[in-house]
């Protein structure tokens, strides 16, 4: 798979992060393949980086909820979240509200309109024993997210496939055209070569081992 970066305006110069939050996405979970491997990341090179990957309700509103309360007292300065999917768009409102840096995983870039028609009962994609139900009215929450206009597009980094078979990627690369942008030719939704971009994510949240 080969990635075309290009960054439309240069980062600010910050200092690394200390607090990492990974936000997954629809019907997924803290075992997915990307979750899982950025959690081993951090326990084995940067130890001292407080990480946090809550399992988020199928309530858009009480995820909010539940990101807000749980990085209320994180340095906005320091701290950055990594979203996949239906995480990458609530990371998006999450870095516009603290104005920290972010990196977008294949993001949503309209789910309110693409979930739309999961309503009803849903099964967790690592656990399909695990049920939940999509209520018609979390679509009206999904919409109460939408973070508009993007301020300081250069703290966001988006790694998008072409090869994304569940989100259009030129609607992904329009949305973030003026943040730091990752271009993957083929790939998949799940990023299955994720090892492959690890460091371009790194650099993009300062870290360095």
């Amino acid at each position: 798979m080969q990635a075309q970066s290009h960054t439309m305006q240069l980062m600010p110069a910050l200092p690394p992060t200390t607090h990492l939050l990974y936000l997954h996405g629809f019907r997924s979970s803290p075992q997915s393949m990307k979750a899982r491997t950025m959690a081993a990341l951090v326990a084995q090179r940067f130890p001292a980086l407080h990480w946090w990957c809550p399992q988020l309700p199928p309530s858009p509103r009480e995820a909010a909820h539940l990101i807000e309360a749980g990085t209320r007292d994180w340095p906005s300065a320091t701290m950055a979240v990594i979203g996949s999917s239906l995480g990458g768009y609530y990371a998006t409102w999450l870095a516009q509200q603290r104005s920290c840096r972010a990196v977008l995983l294949n993001p949503a870039v309209e789910p309110a309109r693409d979930l739309a028609r999961y309503i009803g009962e849903q099964t967790a994609w690592h656990d399909p024993s695990e049920r939940f139900y999509f209520e018609p009215h979390f679509v009206d929450e999904l919409r109460a997210l939408q973070a508009g206009p993007l301020r300081e597009p250069e703290r966001l980094l988006a790694v998008i496939a072409t090869g994304d078979e569940v989100l259009d990627w030129r609607e992904m690369q329009a949305r973030y055209a003026q943040c730091r942008l990752r271009l993957i030719e083929g790939s998949d939704h799940a990023l299955s070569d994720f090892d492959q971009h690890l460091a371009a994510i790194l650099t993009h949240l300062g870290l360095q081992s």
